[in-house]
């Protein structure tokens, strides 16, 4: 029969080092193999049958055999009660009367003690998509934000033990995390200057504290901003968190229209923006070539004359230039 060291001060085996977690120090064993423990149950189970056999056929006849072969049989169901069958990336936390004992891992056909209270968990990389949420950006629009995240039961103690649900401790904390991220962040690069960080407790923060990442532009950044905090949250309860993804993002349909007329604005603002810087650097050209030809500088006057009229023949002619329609 397997044992378990009774305290965290035990030694424990070479390469299965505690982890300390709240109340639970998480290890290992080793079961044994299931298979001679079966031979010996089907001895048993002979053994019993034969004793039977010769308590009902004189001249054999002691009150002791029937004793002894339902001893037999007692022992038998015992011993079958503490087989266990693993499969790869399973595990399988003992209790004995309440307390934690260890874990098993060991995949296979093993045998535990009977007396202790096994809960099988997988261990295999699962999928938990998140969303898609209604959350206000940091600007205080209202987005729709969804995440698929990876994880894993790393500790099977910890997570079996730390807390009663943690499939739905994953998924609390999923939205949690996904919400924070996204409270945190504006929506658009256009909207920054407009973003007001706030603290925990709703009080505005340092200016310097608004992060220059946005929602729309920043996908890698934020996947290891939110990968880093679920990490945070969920390694107190044996989680590991593998990857996380921002899997939707968009504004609210209440806003999508107007929102979407506002970034047409924008950019309408930034390409005029361009033609009138360009136009600017080309009238400095023409007007330092002209001064260079004529030998010295103009007057004050015939260069704001020249300049205005240069103005008019490059961005001026509105009816040669197509006007692009904003919708405002």
């Amino acid at each position: 029969m397997p044992s378990a060291p009774q305290s965290p001060n035990t030694a424990r085996p070479e390469g299965e080092p505690s982890i300390r977690s709240g109340h639970i120090t998480e290890y290992t064993f080793r079961a044994i193999s299931a298979w001679p423990v079966l031979a010996t149950c089907l001895a048993l189970v002979l053994a019993g049958a034969w004793l039977f056999y010769l308590a009902g056929h004189p001249p054999i006849l002691s009150p002791a055999l029937p004793v002894v072969g339902i001893a037999c049989f007692l022992l038998t169901f015992f011993l079958l009660k503490g087989l266990i069958i693993l499969q790869p990336n399973e595990a399988a936390v003992c209790l004995l009367f309440g307390k934690y004992k260890g874990t098993l891992t060991q995949a296979g056909f093993c045998w535990l003690n009977p007396f202790y209270t096994r809960q099988k968990l997988s261990l295999r990389l699962k999928t938990q998509e998140t969303g898609p949420l209604k959350v206000n950006d940091a600007v205080g629009n209202p987005v729709e934000i969804g995440a698929v995240i990876i994880w894993r039961v790393a500790q099977a103690a910890r997570a079996t033990l730390e807390v009663d649900n943690y499939g739905l401790y994953v998924s609390a904390q999923s939205e949690t995390a996904l919400r924070l991220l996204a409270s945190r962040h504006p929506y658009d690069p256009t909207e920054q200057q407009d973003a007001q960080p706030t603290t925990g407790t709703g009080v505005p923060a340092p200016a310097d504290a608004l992060s220059s990442i946005t929602l729309r532009d920043g996908s890698d950044v934020l996947a290891s901003i939110l990968l880093q905090e679920l990490q945070l949250r969920m390694a107190p309860v044996g989680i590991d968190v593998v990857e996380a993804r921002i899997s939707h993002l968009a504004y609210a349909p209440e806003i999508a229209g107007a929102m979407l007329r506002k970034q047409a604005a924008s950019a309408v603002i930034a390409a005029r923006r361009v033609i009138t810087q360009g136009a600017v650097s080309i009238i400095d050209d023409a007007l330092a070539d002209l001064e260079g030809r004529m030998g010295h500088q103009l007057e004050p006057q015939q260069r704001a004359a020249m300049i205005s009229n240069l103005l008019v023949v490059l961005i001026g002619d509105r009816e040669a230039t197509p006007t692009v329609n904003t919708g405002l």
